[in-house]
């Protein structure tokens, strides 16, 4: 109990002033790897490479109230490690070990690791009660598991054999090749696709464009995790004549059509144009749609298509 003002004491306790509520630990396959900022590095340690661990970690720390929500990168950064101010909610790793009366170092190893996942969201917060360490949190600690602890790393794509198609061609070729492919479980956004790009469990029919792009004949325009994930970027690169990317009235077969299902100027899903089928209508390969979900459906399909609300896009070979 301590004093306010004159006549007055506050009788509660504030949740970062005791330590979290615990639960079950989460369950997870393993403690992926250890994580150093890069200020680590004037103490010894290599500073950690991006991975999905440090997204579901900003996760966990965001719902424990210990980090702002946002759209979380996944790069261990000092200010996560330490914190950016003396405010509970930017404290970050830092903030819940001294919470937890762990040593405050803001690096991860297993003890810390643990507790993120045994901590519950504190009283006042939102979802509070249930455990810190949510499904996709969990779901990224799994892939991150089996990239750095759970199995060797992964051999990189074999490089595509010569060909003389176009671009196009064989970036259409390759998603027919994917036909009925689905994400595995049903709702869970989670795809080869995903996995390879480096973003999995999120929507990902823009993925699933870059994918084929990659695997059939590279263009210098998508980049494996970087270029693209999100359809509006394509759209506004290709506005404004960006990274190969240039609006076109006339397509071609292979060529990306983006679509806005409100026409309210922001796209919502992107395919490939495979042909004209006659009524202003036409047939395009996608990732991620069904007839009952256009543009998060879990599958990849031939769908028919009206010109209406669409950007058509073509990409420099």
């Amino acid at each position: 109990m301590r004093t306010l003002a004159k006549g007055r004491v506050r009788t509660t306790t504030e949740w970062w002033e005791s330590a979290y509520r615990g639960g079950p630990m989460v369950a997870v396959p393993g403690f992926p790897r250890p994580l150093y900022p890069p200020d680590a590095a004037a103490k010894g340690k290599k500073p950690s490479g991006d991975g999905p661990d440090v997204e579901a970690y900003k996760r966990t720390v965001s719902r424990a109230g210990r980090w702002p929500w946002q759209s979380f990168d996944r790069a261990f950064s000092n200010g996560f490690s330490h914190g950016t101010s003396g405010n509970v909610g930017e404290s970050g790793i830092a903030g819940i070990q001294r919470q937890q009366k762990l040593e405050p170092t803001g690096w991860i190893g297993e003890a810390t690791f643990n507790t993120l996942r045994s901590i519950r969201v504190p009283e006042g917060r939102p979802h509070a009660g249930e455990m810190a360490m949510d499904k996709t949190a969990a779901n990224l600690i799994a892939e991150a598991w089996k990239m750095f602890a759970g199995a060797p790393p992964p051999k990189p794509d074999p490089a595509p054999p010569p060909t003389s198609k176009s671009a196009r061609q064989a970036r259409l070729e390759k998603a027919i090749a994917e036909l009925g492919v689905t994400e595995s479980p049903a709702n869970s956004n989670n795809t080869k696709y995903g996995a390879w790009y480096g973003v999995n469990y999120q929507p990902w029919c823009a993925i699933f464009v870059t994918w084929a792009d990659q695997h059939g004949k590279p263009c210098k325009s998508f980049r494996q995790g970087s270029a693209y994930a999100y359809v509006p970027y394509v759209v506004s690169d290709a506005r404004a004549k960006r990274n190969g990317l240039t609006v076109t009235s006339s397509p071609e077969p292979g060529d990306l059509v983006c679509f806005d299902w409100e026409q309210d100027g922001t796209f919502d899903h992107i395919g490939l144009f495979e042909k004209w089928t006659g009524g202003g209508t036409f047939s395009s390969i996608e990732g991620n749609t069904s007839t009952s979900n256009q543009s998060n459906g879990g599958e990849v399909q031939r769908r028919s298509r009206s010109q209406s609300g669409v950007v058509f896009v073509r990409v420099a070979e």
